[in-house]
């Protein structure tokens, strides 16, 4: 029978078997681990491009169901709204013409926008704010303006905040009682392209994959 050695790396936590009489099957058994780590590398860049080639080539036909509370639909033209962002600048749909729009309803006292506006500052806004097409308000339902302020940067978001009194530009979008977390986004031609209600992650990254195609085309 033969004698077995344990060698140990604590560096690097493996365990060897080291034959006494020949280091034969160590060598193999290090050159197995080798191989596996190729064919790991290879099965991770493999998945990689799977997921590359799943990205959008067009924008995705919505059925929106009817409990997400919207009003407007998919493929309509964007609303005539006005707002005033926070720092006094006022902002008309004309503005916007030729450029993807993302409109994002929130609230302070909302806990799903709480969850929801970092993900849209880090994956949407820093990656696309110094695009001349792109343009991202969030619209904050119905509070005064140094609450909003305060929320604004509690939140430590950059992207601009706007008043909406009354909830006159929410409801031009949603009905009576709907829940605010939502984000609509308008195409370069003006219309509706997306819309999304809570946060979903599935759904959220779709919402970004439209954005992209978007901003290409």
């Amino acid at each position: 029978m033969q004698n077995i050695k344990v060698r140990r790396n604590w560096k690097n936590f493996n365990i060897s078997y080291c034959p006494r009489d020949s280091y034969g099957g160590y060598f193999r058994f290090i050159f197995n681990i080798q191989i596996m780590k190729q064919l790991l590398t290879l099965l991770f860049i493999a998945l990689f491009s799977i997921s590359a080639i799943a990205q959008l080539t067009t924008v995705p036909k919505q059925d929106i169901p009817e409990e997400y509370g919207y009003i407007v639909k998919q493929g309509q033209q964007m609303p005539e709204i006005e707002f005033k962002l926070t720092n006094g600048t006022t902002i008309k749909t004309s503005d916007l013409t030729g450029k993807v729009v993302m409109l994002q309803f929130t609230a302070s006292w909302c806990s799903v926008c709480r969850k929801e506006m970092p993900h849209i500052e880090k994956e949407i806004w820093l990656k696309n704010k110094n695009n001349k097409d792109f343009a991202l308000y969030g619209i904050d339902m119905d509070e005064p303006i140094d609450k909003v302020k305060k929320f604004e940067t509690k939140m430590k978001i950059t992207y601009p905040l706007a008043l909406d009194p009354k909830a006159k530009i929410f409801y031009t979008f949603a009905a009576k009682g709907a829940g605010v977390t939502r984000n609509v986004i308008i195409g370069k031609d003006g219309k509706i392209a997306y819309m999304t209600r809570l946060f979903k992650e599935d759904e959220f990254n779709e919402m970004k994959q439209v954005i992209e195609l978007l901003l290409k085309s």
